[in-house]
C-alpha cells in the first residue's frame, strides 16, 4: 500500500470531525470519499496532505509517518488539487511550473521546463500556456491545477470535488483524465466527490463518511439503495445501464 490511514481522529476545538478513520489505497487505484455536506471529506483530505495533524492515529506514506516528513517532504510525494484555484496573474505555464518547486532547493531547471512542456502537451494545454490563469474557464482551470499537481511527480493525488462547477462534458473529461493518469503513472488517487454517479462510474472503491466515520467501503457494484438511504437519507433505486451502476432518486 502506498497510503495507509490508521484510525485517525481530528477535532476542531471540542468538535469531533473525524473519528477512527482507517483505510488503505494502492498505486493505480482511484478511491472516492462520499458523504453529506459536513461529513468530514475535505478535513480528511487536509489530514492526508499534512496540512492538518490528526490528534489520534497516523497517516503513512510508503510506511513513513507524514508527521516526520515535514510539509516540503510531503509535497514531494502528495499533490492536492483544490476545488478552485485562486485568481493569479501568472500564466498557465508558470502555474504548472510551480509544481516542481518541492523537488528544488533553488529555482526550476531547464529539465523542469522541458518536463512542464511535456505535461502541457500530454494534457492538450499547450495552446493555453501563455494565457493568464485568471482568464481561464472552470474546466480549463481544473485541468491546469491537475497539471501543476502532476508536475510534483507525486505518488498520491488528492482531489477535492474535482467536478464541482463544471459542465457535464468537463466533468466527464476530468474524471476520464484522472483515471487514465492514475493507471499510467501508478498514482494512488483519493477524491472527495459529491456526485455519486460520477463516483460509481469512474472510481474503484467508494468510502462513505457519516458522522466523521467510514460507515461503509464498497466497490461500485456493491452500492445498494439501502446504503445510499443510510448515508444520505434519500430513497433511491440503483439501476444498471450498460453495466454501470446508476443511482436514481425516487
Amino acid at each position: 500500500m502506498i497510503l495507509s490511514v490508521l484510525d485517525i481522529a481530528f477535532r476542531y476545538n471540542s468538535h469531533a470531525v473525524l473519528e477512527g478513520v482507517r483505510f488503505d489505497v494502492q498505486p493505480g487505484e482511484v478511491v472516492a470519499v462520499c458523504g453529506t455536506n459536513g461529513a468530514g471529506k475535505s478535513t480528511l483530505l487536509r489530514c492526508l496532505n499534512g496540512v492538518l495533524k490528526p490528534q489520534v492515529g497516523s497517516v503513512l506514506l510508503a510506511g513513513e509517518d507524514l508527521r516526520l516528513l515535514g510539509l516540503k517532504g510531503v509535497a514531494r510525494s502528495v499533490a492536492s488539487v483544490p476545488q478552485k484555484g485562486s485568481d493569479s496573474s501568472l500564466t498557465v505555464f508558470e502555474v504548472v511550473l510551480l509544481g516542481v518547486l518541492p523537488h528544488r532547493r533553488w529555482g526550476p531547471t531547464r529539465k523542469d521546463v522541458h518536463a512542464v512542456e511535456g505535461i502541457l502537451t500530454a494534457m492538450d494545454l499547450t495552446g493555453l500556456a501563455h494565457r493568464p490563469f485568471s482568464t481561464l474557464s472552470g474546466g480549463e482551470a481544473q485541468k491546469v491545477l491537475l497539471a501543476k499537481a502532476l508536475a510534483q511527480k507525486p505518488k498520491v493525488l488528492l482531489l477535492d470535488e474535482p467536478t464541482n462547477h463544471l459542465d457535464l462534458k468537463n466533468q466527464m473529461d476530468m474524471m476520464r483524465l484522472v483515471c487514465r493518469i492514475s493507471r499510467q503513472e501508478s498514482l494512488a488517487v483519493v477524491a472527495a466527490i459529491h456526485d455519486l454517479n460520477m463516483a460509481l462510474r469512474f472510481c474503484d472503491r467508494l468510502l462513505f463518511l457519516k458522522n466523521g466515520r467510514i460507515e461503509t467501503a464498497v466497490r461500485p457494484g456493491e452500492v445498494s439503495a439501502e446504503i445510499v438511504h443510510r448515508i444520505y437519507g434519500v430513497e433511491v433505486r440503483v439501476c444498471q445501464i450498460d453495466d454501470i451502476p446508476v443511482v436514481v432518486p425516487r
